[in-house]
């Protein structure tokens, strides 16, 4: 325990701890001294123009997104996982391709959808006889919203919701059913109940990412002057004459408190009554829909194809446009984007980079993250609420700040120096940056996961480490290709936490995406290309591992004769 946490503090608490320390700085340039040290930068902060209002945007839109996704997250899993829905596995790997797609992918895509000038579907609204102007906007707070719901907003939490739906025990229901509830009050009064913990737990992780990520509200929220509290900090980081660290630094430490708030509530839901789905005598069931299968079955097509197909067709369509959303130029289709895009030296060197980066991530992640998680939640060492801290306050920072962090950390730490600009680096902060979601959902695992599995294995002589490999891994396998798959998607796709510490050699498909399609370049057909790429990239390595996780996780289609004989 006392290793673990060194080498987590390191790299999750340690450039928390250095920014923290250069917030009292009051240095023009902390960067270049000399040090001066005071209270003025704390002072100054709190009277940055917008600050409050930014808080405020924050939680709007959080609140919004967690309001409109949750409900429709809980409902699409619960149908996935409990019922005969037609073709629930593909609709389970569709899901999967939703949270794949790159969130800064969607956002361009609904861009040209929504664009008030040439959005594709302003365009063809405006052909209706009753419909005058532009109708929708993507640049107002709905329009944000709708994008954070698209990008990832319902496809996250189905897929982090699904598994946990399917480890439920089918007794727990049936004994609802038989106290003489109906389908509706036995979902309500022990479904969704027994399911608060990993519940508790997406909610938990989606209040954190609305810190981290910035790349929806800067592109669509700086349109009209809507600042989020991470835009805000970026604007203070790199919009500023002089950069101003200090006080963004001093801005960023208010997500401590709220992760402060987080942790207990986080714990107190968990631990306040037994969860445990998955037990010796665990029966899996399936709902019967009955005439209802193909209705829904059809909602949730629907639901999958706004989220996925329809902004793919629209970067697909505007690649191959001389301008995307102009239908008057001349000539029209060209595919002279595709040509600038595999002809750049630059995307030969951020491919490999790319590929390297997020197969290490997908395969390491999940080992190191279960054996945390599993420390955290089956041990009894001392020292498990401080490595849970640990973890859960390493999501606090916005990532260009826990990407500033790490860059000071490897520059003036001795010994450190030596990696930076190396692949090294951008695998050490990747996996690092993942541990908050990753060891969560796997914890989420073990707390419905019976001690007496293990036992069960213990007592027919294998030791821990057999009794692991063979009860626990086959049982966590589902999670631990998801956690992977997050892994591997959030190495093909982070930009914040690594923008500062990617040199020239070491640019990812997502960096260079995002450099060439920021405002400044304008190349926003190029940017979709990179996107696309990635989707694929993502796709070839998800799909074969999710076949293999499903021959290897808790079945609801297998049926066993009489007959047989079972052997443990």
């Amino acid at each position: 325990m006392t290793a673990t946490i060194l080498v987590l503090g390191v790299y999750l608490i340690y450039p928390i701890v250095i920014l923290l320390i250069l917030s009292f700085d009051t240095a023009r340039d902390i960067l270049v001294g000399p040090s001066h040290w005071g209270l003025s930068n704390w002072i100054n902060a709190w009277k940055t123009p917008g600050l409050l209002v930014s808080l405020w945007n924050s939680f709007l839109i959080w609140f919004l997104v967690a309001a409109i996704s949750l409900p429709i997250a809980i409902a699409i899993s619960l149908v996935l996982a409990r019922t005969n829905i037609p073709f629930s596995h593909a609709i389970e790997v569709v899901f999967w391709i939703a949270f794949i797609f790159p969130p800064l992918a969607s956002t361009f895509g609904w861009i040209m959808l929504a664009q008030p000038t040439y959005g594709f579907l302003n365009k063809l609204l405006d052909l209706l006889p009753f419909i005058h102007g532009s109708p929708l906007n993507i640049y107002s707070i709905p329009g944000i919203v709708w994008a954070r719901l698209m990008g990832a907003g319902i496809a996250f939490k189905v897929i982090l919701l699904t598994p946990a739906f399917r480890n439920m025990d089918g007794a727990l229901e049936d004994a609802g059913r038989a106290a003489g509830a109906s389908r509706i009050r036995t979902l309500l009064r022990v479904t969704v109940p027994v399911m608060a913990s990993p519940i508790v737990l997406v909610l938990a992780l989606q209040l954190v990412t609305v810190f981290q990520g910035f790349e929806t509200e800067y592109l669509l929220g700086s349109e009209f002057n809507f600042y989020v509290y991470s835009t805000k900090i970026y604007q203070l980081v790199t919009l500023s004459d002089v950069p101003q660290y200090s006080q963004a630094i001093v801005l960023a430490s208010v997500t401590l408190l709220i992760i402060a708030i987080i942790i207990p509530i986080q714990r107190w839901v968990t631990t306040r009554r037994p969860y445990t789905t998955i037990t010796s005598s665990f029966r899996p069931t399936l709902i019967n829909l009955g005439r209802w299968k193909w209705p829904t079955f059809g909602v949730v097509a629907l639901v999958l194809f706004v989220l996925t197909g329809l902004p793919a067709l629209v970067l697909i369509v505007g690649s191959f446009m001389e301008r995307v959303g102009f239908f008057n130029t001349t000539p029209l289709w060209t595919t002279m984007h595709w040509t600038n895009v595999f002809t750049d030296p630059q995307f030969t060197s951020a491919l490999l980079t790319t590929l390297i980066v997020s197969v290490v991530a997908g395969v390491a992640s999940p080992i190191i993250f279960s054996l945390l998680a599993y420390m955290i939640v089956r041990t009894r060492w001392r020292g498990r609420s401080l490595l849970d801290s640990i973890i859960w306050g390493s999501a606090a920072m916005p990532g260009i700040l826990l990407g500033l962090g790490l860059l000071l950390m490897f520059l003036i730490t001795p010994g450190l120096k030596v990696l930076f600009g190396t692949i090294w680096v951008l695998m050490i902060v990747i996996i690092a940056a993942g541990a908050t979601t990753g060891v969560n959902v796997l914890k989420g695992v073990f707390v419905q996961l019976g001690a007496s599995l293990e036992e069960a294995g213990r007592v027919s002589g294998a030791g821990w480490i057999r009794t692991y490999v063979r009860v626990v891994i086959p049982v966590l396998m589902p999670s631990m290709v998801l956690v992977g798959m997050l892994s591997f998607v959030a190495a093909a796709n982070t930009t914040s936490s690594i923008i500062l510490l990617a040199s020239q050699n070491t640019q990812t498909l997502a960096t260079l995406a995002l450099t060439i399609g920021s405002p400044a370049n304008g190349q926003l057909e190029e940017a979709g290309i990179l996107s696309l790429i990635i989707l694929v990239l993502s796709l070839g390595v998800a799909l074969p591992m999710r076949s293999l996780a499903r021959r290897m996780g808790v079945r609801h289609d297998l049926r066993i004769d009489a007959s047989e004989t079972l052997h443990v």
